[in-house]
């Protein structure tokens, strides 16, 4: 099972995602069987927050001034005997919300795709070499199609 808490942090989020712990848990539903565990629970956490604090942790933890769409910090700690805590994701609405992703469709959309990513990235995944970038990027897309068959459901929350 996947246990996710939803903080957020940023008042702005919940204009687009009305219920934003209801909306990611049905993501969530639709993940491959490969990234659930049947024995123990898969724990983390997710910050919907905004660029300065995006920057601000950047900087801090990986030493670049900058702010970024997503952060993703894995830790991969066992907390109890059932409970596995994989990290924490930190999502950018300011990143999250362009001229493109003006309607609350597409962005939506792109919270769901940058959601994907973050969460890959707690499972092992990276994209510093090409290989690495190429097997992420697929695995994003194989994921986010399982995901789009239930796209209209999830995009009303």
């Amino acid at each position: 099972m996947i246990k996710l808490e939803v903080v957020v942090d940023n008042l702005q989020w919940k204009k687009k995602i009305k219920k934003p712990n209801t909306f990611f848990q049905h993501i969530l539903r639709y993940l491959p069987k490969k990234y659930k565990s049947k024995k123990k629970n898969i724990i983390f956490s997710l910050l919907l927050s905004n660029s300065i604090k995006i920057k601000k942790l950047n900087k801090i933890f990986r030493k670049k001034n900058k702010t970024t769409d997503v952060l993703s910090f894995p830790i991969n700690e066992e907390i109890s005997n059932n409970n596995f805590y994989i990290g924490d994701i930190i999502i950018s609405y300011q990143h999250m919300n362009n001229p493109k992703s003006i309607n609350s469709i597409n962005f939506k959309k792109k919270v769901i795709k940058i959601f994907i990513h973050g969460f890959l990235h707690l499972t092992g995944y990276d994209h510093i070499k090409e290989k690495d970038f190429i097997k992420m990027r697929d695995e994003e897309q194989r994921i986010f199609k399982l995901i789009e068959r239930k796209i209209d459901t999830i995009i009303k929350i």
